[in-house]
């Protein structure tokens, strides 16, 4: 196990509110008082959610193929404006949107709703950002629709969603020194990074979907808890404010818990209520455990690039163990100490900082003639002395 002793007392606080409200109007939230939104929509063209956005036009004729299109999405529009208005300069929205593929009067026909959504933020006046792509994973044994084995009337199995990424104006501004501490704190590990930032994901089973399963599940069609934890990790700092207009059961919510960040989530359905109220009871468990993953994790990466690279080029001053860049000797992921449900639908989360670290002693662990041996814990009276015969000199391996 590696990671740090907890003072409870004297860590961070995040405030989370639920509002059972329609995100068209979003007034309750300051213009540009939002870092990140990250949220999924409901999909148009896909028959579950026929009603939903029925019950917002009543001139929405499911059957009527693109002439309902055009309206379920105009739905959505008043969502897209209000995002816009609320994100501070330089924010950013993370809009996962699946396409959907329809018969209509007999004819097979995708929609593809990305494009749709891509153009209408672009009109807003976001600037598009490289989308990711994100491979679904399916248990079908036959991947193919249509006429089978025969062409030319199969169709391509639609198996991946896009995460649209779109920020307000310019790259955001850390002017203040509390805020470039902050995002210090906020890094991910080199190794994290090069996983996170490319343009598909085939990983994502979703390490904390075990939270929500059976029929909650049907009627949110959520997103996999780390989709929403990763995407808060890469875009925000600690202590920034999440968004999330369509809330469902919450993962948003609980993935910024996990993230030690503030959140607000907006839902129509207040039959969802018990539901989120229910994982929030299980979200101390599973963030803490995706913490203890991403620790060990990187335990196990720099294992592996020390047989390869040799020694690191710095020290994370938290941990004590090797990290590749200077922007990781900061990182710190707070642990999440406990939720409670506060006045209304408001909850209140309560974060761990470092009180005394219990450290690998590394220099001994890398040194060449020890380096096979089992790992021996001790407590470091002086991590920093660690690094005059920790660290190589940064031009060895170029880092």
């Amino acid at each position: 196990m590696v990671g740090p002793m907890v003072d409870r007392n004297s860590g961070p606080r995040t405030d989370h509110k639920v509002l059972f409200a329609d995100a068209g109007d979003m007034g309750v939230v300051p213009s540009q008082s939002v870092e990140l939104v990250v949220t999924s929509p409901p999909y148009p063209m896909i028959e579950m959610w026929d009603e939903c956005f029925a019950e917002q036009d009543s001139e929405i004729q499911p059957g009527s193929g693109w002439p309902a299109f055009k309206r379920m999405h105009a739905v959505l529009d008043r969502i897209w404006s209000e995002v816009h208005r609320i994100l501070v300069p330089g924010g950013i929205a993370c809009v996962n949107i699946g396409d959907a593929t329809r018969t209509i009067k007999g004819t097979f026909i995708l929609y593809p709703n990305h494009m749709r959504v891509l153009s209408q933020l672009v009109r807003l006046g976001f600037n598009p950002l490289p989308a990711i792509l994100w491979r679904k994973q399916t248990n079908a044994p036959n991947k193919f629709m249509g006429s089978g084995m025969m062409p030319p009337g199969a169709y391509v199995t639609l198996e991946h969603e896009y995460v649209l990424i779109v920020r307000k104006g310019d790259k955001r501004i850390f002017g203040q020194e509390q805020d470039r501490v902050r995002r210090c704190e906020s890094a991910f590990f080199w190794e994290e990074r090069n996983n996170w930032f490319s343009d598909v994901w085939f990983d994502l089973k979703g390490t904390g979907q075990e939270m929500l399963e059976g029929k909650a599940r049907g009627r949110s069609g959520a997103f996999p808890f780390d989709l929403a934890y990763r995407l808060i990790s890469m875009f925000s700092i600690k202590g920034d404010t999440i968004l999330d207009p369509f809330l469902g059961t919450g993962t948003t919510m609980l993935a910024a818990m996990a993230a030690t960040r503030n959140s607000i989530g907006f839902e129509r359905d207040e039959n969802l209520k018990t539901e989120f109220v229910t994982r929030t009871k299980e979200i101390v468990a599973a963030a803490n455990t995706r913490i203890q993953e991403r620790l060990e994790s990187h335990v196990r990466f720099v294992r592996e690039r020390f047989k390869t690279h040799g020694r690191f080029g710095y020290q994370n001053r938290h941990y004590g163990f090797p990290v590749v860049t200077r922007q990781e000797t900061s990182l710190f992921l707070n642990p999440l100490l406990g939720v409670r449900g506060g006045e209304g639908d408001t909850f209140n989360a309560e974060h761990g900082m470092m009180s005394e670290v219990d450290q690998e002693d590394w220099a001994w662990f890398f040194s060449a003639a020890e380096a096979e041996r089992p790992l021996r814990r001790r407590r470091a009276a002086n991590p920093e002395a660690l690094q005059l015969n920790l660290f190589h000199d940064q031009a060895a391996d170029g880092n």
